[in-house]
C-alpha cells in the first residue's frame, strides 16, 4: 500500500467518524420539531463515498457514474441508463431524442402532438412545448390521479406522435395496455417515473413498458445524489441518441477521458465536414450539456444499495396513514392503489370531498400549524398557471377532474424520515381537526 493509499483510507476511516458526531439522531418533540413532507435519508456511507469520489478529482462523470449506470440498468431489468443532471433533464433529453433525424419518419417535428396531463409536474410538459410540438391535454382520475386508458385513446389524432405521462405520486397508470395502445397506433411512449422508483406493474418495473423513461434523484425523491435523473431505455438506438443529446449533442459514443474507442475517429465523412473530421467534434444533434459530477454519483451508488429499504418504509408509512384516516373517508377522498400494483409512493394525496364542511386550506393550515409539512399536487391545472397562458396545445374533455385537484387536493410525506411516532401525531392532529367540524 502506497503512502496515498494510507492516507485515503485514513481520510474515509475518519469521514465514517464525523457522520456519527455531526449527524446524531435528533428526538421527536409533537408540535415542535417538523414533520417533514420528504428529505434525505443516509448515512456514513453516502459521505465515505462522496469523499472517495472526490479524492480523485475527476469532476464530471466518471467510474462512480458507470457504476451507478450499470446497477440501476441491472436493478430494472433493462437494456441501459443514463444518467443526468436532473430529472427535468431527463425529460428534456427523452422527448429531445424523439425528434432525431436518426428515427426517420417517426421522429416528433414541429406542430406534432405529444398526449400528457394537465394534472402533474410542469417539467414532464416543458420539453413538449420547448420541441415546438403541441401538448394534448387529458384528465385523470380522482384517488388515482392518473388517466384511464380510454381518455387517453380518445384524445388521439392525426398529428399524435407520442404520449409522455407521470406515474404520479408512485401510482402507477396502466403502462401495460398503455404500451399496447402505443404500439397500434405507432406512438411513442415516455414514462415519466421521477416520483415512481421501485414501482411494479404486473411485475416489472415501471419505465421498462414504454420505449423511454426518466427517473429524478433529487433530494425528495425515493433516493438522492442532491441533484440527479436517468433516462432509461430497451433499444440501442434510443439509447444513443439520449447520451448524443445529453453530451453536447455529439455524435462521439466516447466517455469522459476517451479517444477512438470506435477506432474511426480520423476517417469518417460527415455531411460536407472535410473527410476524416474528428468524431469527437462531430455534432448529431442541436444538445446540451446535461451530465452529473462523479461525487453526486457516488452518493447515488449508496442510496441504491438502500433503495428497497426505503420502498419499505414508503409502503408502510403510506398503509398505516391510509388505516389512520380511513374513518374520514366520507369527507376525505383516500388515494387508492391499482390491481396487480405494488407502489413505491412518492407521497400520501388527499381531496377533501365537496360538501365536507372545510376547504382545502382550512385542513393544510391546520396542519402546518401543527408543524406537519403539506404540499399541492405540483401545479394543479397547469394550462391555467401563467406561463402556459398562451402556448399552443388541444384539450379534451372538460379537465374538470384536474381543477377539483387544482382547489382541493394536497399530499403528505411517506418518505422514509417519518417514524411510526409521526406517522401517530399525523392521526391525531387530523382527528382533532375532524372532530371540530
Amino acid at each position: 500500500m502506497t503512502q496515498a493509499q494510507a492516507k485515503r483510507r485514513e481520510i474515509l476511516q475518519l469521514v465514517a467518524e464525523y457522520y456519527k458526531e455531526a449527524f446524531p439522531s435528533q428526538p421527536f418533540t409533537p408540535g415542535e420539531t417538523a414533520v417533514r413532507y420528504a428529505g434525505r435519508v443516509f448515512d456514513a456511507e453516502e459521505l465515505v463515498r462522496a469523499v472517495d469520489a472526490s479524492l480523485d478529482f475527476w469532476l464530471t462523470a466518471g467510474r462512480y457514474a458507470k457504476q451507478f449506470e450499470t446497477n440501476l440498468a441491472a436493478r430494472m431489468n433493462i437494456h441501459a441508463a443514463m444518467l443526468v443532471n436532473s430529472g427535468s433533464s431527463a425529460n428534456l433529453a427523452a422527448l429531445s431524442a424523439l425528434t432525431s433525424p436518426l428515427l426517420g419518419e417517426r421522429r416528433i417535428r414541429p406542430g406534432d402532438e405529444v398526449i400528457t396531463v394537465a394534472a402533474g409536474f410542469p417539467t414532464t410538459v416543458n420539453p413538449i412545448i420547448q420541441n415546438r410540438a403541441a401538448p394534448v391535454f387529458v384528465d385523470v382520475e380522482l384517488g388515482t390521479y392518473v388517466p384511464t386508458i380510454e381518455t387517453i385513446a380518445s384524445a388521439i389524432g392525426p398529428r399524435t406522435k407520442a404520449v409522455m405521462i407521470a406515474h404520479t405520486m408512485g401510482t402507477p397508470y396502466d403502462a401495460a395496455a398503455l404500451q399496447e395502445l402505443c404500439r397500434r397506433n405507432g406512438l411513442w411512449m415516455v414514462e415519466d417515473c421521477c416520483d415512481a422508483l421501485g414501482t411494479k406493474l404486473h411485475g416489472r418495473h415501471v419505465g421498462t413498458f414504454g420505449d423511454l423513461a426518466t427517473l429524478s434523484f433529487y433530494p425528495a425523491h425515493h433516493i438522492t445524489m442532491g441533484e440527479g435523473g436517468a433516462v432509461v431505455a430497451e433499444d440501442e438506438l434510443l439509447a444513443r441518441i439520449v447520451r448524443s443529446f445529453r453530451d453536447w449533442g455529439r455524435d462521439c459514443c466516447c466517455g469522459g477521458g476517451e479517444s477512438n474507442t470506435c477506432g474511426k475517429r480520423f476517417s469518417q465523412q460527415f455531411g460536407t465536414l472535410p473527410y476524416g473530421y474528428d468524431h469527437k467534434y462531430v455534432y448529431s444533434h442541436i444538445g446540451y450539456n446535461l451530465k452529473v459530477t462523479d461525487i453526486q454519483a457516488a452518493i447515488g451508488c449508496a442510496q441504491l444499495d438502500k433503495l428497497d429499504l426505503f420502498i419499505a418504509a414508503r409502503r408502510r408509512n403510506w398503509l398505516a396513514l391510509r388505516q389512520l384516516l380511513a374513518p374520514y373517508g366520507d369527507r376525505l377522498l383516500l388515494p387508492e392503489t391499482p390491481p396487480d400494483s405494488e407502489p413505491s409512493y412518492f407521497g400520501f394525496v388527499i381531496t377533501v370531498r365537496e360538501g365536507s364542511g372545510f376547504s382545502r386550506n382550512d385542513l393544510t393550515s391546520f396542519l402546518e400549524a401543527a408543524k406537519i409539512e403539506t404540499r399541492n399536487l405540483f401545479c394543479g391545472n397547469l394550462v391555467r398557471q401563467p406561463a402556459y397562458a398562451d402556448i399552443e396545445c388541444r384539450i379534451v374533455g372538460t379537465l374538470r377532474n384536474t381543477d377539483s385537484i387544482m382547489r382541493d387536493t394536497f399530499f403528505l410525506g411517506v418518505y422514509p424520515g417519518i417514524t411510526e411516532t409521526q406517522i401517530a401525531y399525523i392521526g391525531d392532529v387530523f382527528r382533532k381537526f375532524l372532530e371540530r367540524k
